[in-house]
This record gives structure tokens, sequence and C-alpha cells, in this order.
């Protein structure tokens, strides 16, 4: 938050706590059971406040999403200019979710326990949820990959492909983790997706015969 001004701050803190308040309640007691008033009362704020940040609770689950989104777009766009273009893709979308683990001490909750994965897949898969990150942050992507191309966004194929299949990779990668067995880090299963992609998709024996 580097060159935000005081009040600039405390509304990215405020977002941020509703946000995490609705996670931690959805975990503890489903998604359908929580609330509105419920996230407010969590998070330490007025129903009122919630309102002036969220228009409801899949809005602020979705928060950090959106706001991780909005970080790898800045963060792919500092990447070097002759950088394999899946390198710099791959520690785009990972660099949020590294810094957040490293801020918070986070490492071990990337991995969840058993009981809050029956409510992770629900979060996960829930389309309202899915939805809830606004177009515009992926028009800002197909933005950056073609001024990295040097493209043409409206005309150039290539630019949405390339965040078509981002976008396909983290839906993935979510979905396995919804349902991992045993529970396995997020992180680990972009970093295989956006690996298996980068190598052109080979056949499952022939990746691992690449990795060896």
């Amino acid at each position: 938050m580097a060159g935000m001004g005081l009040r600039e701050r405390k509304k990215v803190d405020t977002r941020r706590a509703l946000s995490d308040a609705a996670l931690k309640l959805a975990l503890e007691n489903g998604l359908d059971a929580v609330t509105r008033e419920d996230i407010a009362r969590e998070a330490g704020v007025s129903l009122r406040t919630f309102t002036n940040y969220f228009t409801g609770k899949y809005e602020a689950l979705a928060y950090r999403q959106a706001e991780r989104l909005r970080r790898s777009i800045s963060l792919f766009r500092a990447r070097p200019a002759d950088e394999p273009l899946w390198t710099s893709m791959t520690e785009a979308v990972l660099g949020p979710l590294d810094e957040e683990f490293a801020d918070r001490d986070m490492v071990d909750a990337t991995i969840p326990t058993r009981g809050e994965l029956v409510q992770v897949r629900k979060l996960l898969l829930h389309p309202d949820i899915r939805t809830a990150v606004v177009k515009e942050l992926f028009d800002e992507w197909v933005e950056a990959i073609a001024e990295r191309a040097g493209v043409d966004p409206l005309t150039d194929m290539y630019p949405r492909l390339v965040t078509a299949v981002v976008r396909a990779v983290v839906d993935t990668a979510m979905d396995a983790y919804a349902v991992a067995d045993p529970p396995v880090a997020v992180t680990t299963l972009l970093r295989d997706g956006m690996a298996a992609v980068a190598a052109g998709m080979p056949e499952p024996h022939r990746l691992e015969q690449a990795r060896g």
C-alpha cells in the first residue's frame, strides 16, 4: 500500500477485514448461514459500514480474489520485458499469494483441514462468487499482455487467449484444491498448472519425464 494516504489505507484495511470476516464465517458456519449482519459484527463494524463497501456477502467473499488480481497485473507489468511470457505470468499470479502467506506467517494455512474442505468447495465453486470479480480487471489483463506482446488487444486474439488460459488454470487449480485428498497447498497446484501450460500441455506421463 505504498504511496497511499492514511484515509485510503484505512479503507483498504476495512475492506480486507470484512472480506476476511466473511471467509471465516463461511468456513465455520457454511456459506448459506452467513449474513451481512454477521460479517459486520465479526469485523467489528456497523451494517451501514458493510454496505458502504460491499453490496452483499458474495462480493465481500470475492474481494480478496479481486485484490490479488489487481496486484498480479501490477506485478506482471513490472516483470522484465525479455523474460519468457509464462515465467512472468506464473510469478505474477503466484506473487500476491506468496506475499500474503509470508506477511501473515500463514504457510500452513494454505492447506485446509479436512473439515474446511467441504465449505471451501462450496465457496470456490459458487457461481455468485466466481462472477463477483469485475470484468474490467480481466480486460486490464488483456491490455497488459497486449502491451507486452506488441499487439492490438481488440484485433489480435493472442492476449485474450493467454488471459483465458490463465483463468482456466486458476479455476482448475481451485477446483483441485477444493477436492484434494489429502489436502495440498493451492500455490503448489497453481504453479504445477502454469508449468504444464508453459511446457505446451504434454501428456501427463511425458510431463513427468520432462520433470525427471
